[in-house]
């Protein structure tokens, strides 16, 4: 078979640059492993009915009207604001930290300026931000951190904060006001209809062929193309030849609550405590579907399985540079997604940096 491109994985980064290549009359392979287009982003209906996000909640925010508007092509919007609960001694408490978590916790009535004031006393001003451990302390300080932070990272990435990059750390705000959104992001929600139909209109067309259950070895073997591009773990496509890098992954509990209409009193709940879970979501609560009962997710974080989550800590860093070096050496080989370029990318950011991708391509001619 040949084509103009071979696109390794149909999620985010795959599905968007397939489709610019294709618009632009690119003939396009793109080979899935699993049985469903949309990677982690996948959605569907459980068996009682409920839309479900399968691999976790996905909550689409972003700053940037381009990716916006290249997304709005194939979907409308549900507007949803995505708002977070901590479970500690049997309370909940928003995060990211604001005015409402401080008063709450420590039974204060500080306004903003309060608020900031308190803040200042109790963080380590001035600490090089070395670790996550490092960030936090120098954002909220030692009893901030222990309390929401320091636990739930440890489940979360499977090691101390003060063994992971502060990368990780800086991703989670801090507020002084009383603004308990998750993300600031100008435009927030969900595909109105959900992310597989999505995905399915961004690859329905006619210069897409789709080839599901297909590892990318195989298809690599059966496609002579022009360009690859490539979204799977970066080590993976070099054969782990400088040794694995390393990923996280998680194994999703999926649970059905008959006759109940609402079991959270948000929809995610984080449980930074002795749980064996990280957090909990309630779909319904995100998508506004009516049902009689209601379903949950709890994740469990775990060493194995499908790699979710590049754990960027200082060994990570320098191993990832190496292959950062060999990926920039292969030619006609684009690597994408949060898997790819060994990034913690949200959504947007995934489907920009395809976006540009396409772009380069495209006007560096393609074969």
């Amino acid at each position: 078979m040949k084509a103009d491109a071979l696109v390794a994985g149909a999620g985010f980064a795959g599905a968007t640059v397939a489709r610019c290549l294709a618009e632009a009359g690119k003939k396009v392979v793109v080979a899935e492993r699993r049985s469903h287009a949309g990677g982690n982003a996948r959605d569907g209906h459980d068996a009682h009915g409920v839309l479900v996000h399968r691999y976790g909640p996905h909550i689409f925010h972003t700053s940037s009207d381009r990716v916006f508007r290249f997304l709005s092509r194939f979907t409308g919007w549900r507007p949803y604001e995505h708002r977070v609960l901590s479970f500690v001694g049997g309370r909940y408490y928003p995060i990211p930290v604001n005015l409402d978590t401080l008063n709450l916790l420590y039974g204060l009535d500080l306004d903003e300026a309060g608020a900031r004031e308190h803040l200042d006393r109790v963080r380590e001003a001035g600490r090089p931000e070395v670790t996550s451990e490092d960030v936090f302390l120098a954002r909220v300080g030692r009893h901030l951190y222990e309390t929401f932070f320091r636990g739930y990272t440890r489940k979360q990435w499977g090691r101390e904060p003060s063994q992971l990059s502060p990368s990780v750390a800086r991703r989670v705000p801090v507020r002084t006001n009383r603004d308990d959104r998750y993300f600031s992001d100008p435009r927030q929600g969900l595909p109105d209809d959900g992310y597989s139909a999505l995905f399915g209109r961004m690859l329905d067309h006619p210069n897409i062929r789709l080839l599901l259950e297909t590892d990318f070895v195989e298809a690599r073997k059966g496609v002579r193309a022009g360009h690859i591009f490539f979204t799977g773990p970066l080590d993976e496509y070099f054969d782990r030849r400088l040794g694995p890098l390393p990923y996280r992954s998680v194994v999703f509990e999926h649970l059905h609550l008959t006759d109940v209409e609402r079991h959270l009193p948000l929809a995610c709940v984080n449980h930074p405590g002795d749980e064996p879970y990280t957090r909990v979501t309630e779909f319904r609560q995100m998508t506004g579907q009516p049902h009689s009962g209601t379903s949950i997710l709890r994740e469990h974080p775990s060493p194995e399985g499908d790699p979710c989550y590049p754990v960027h800590g200082p060994e990570a860093e320098t191993l990832s540079d190496a292959y950062r070096a060999l990926a920039s050496a292969e030619p006609g080989v684009t690597f994408l997604g949060r898997l790819g370029r060994f990034e913690y990318l949200d959504m947007d950011r995934t489907v920009a940096a395809s976006l540009e991708a396409a772009d380069r391509i495209l006007e560096g001619g393609m074969a």
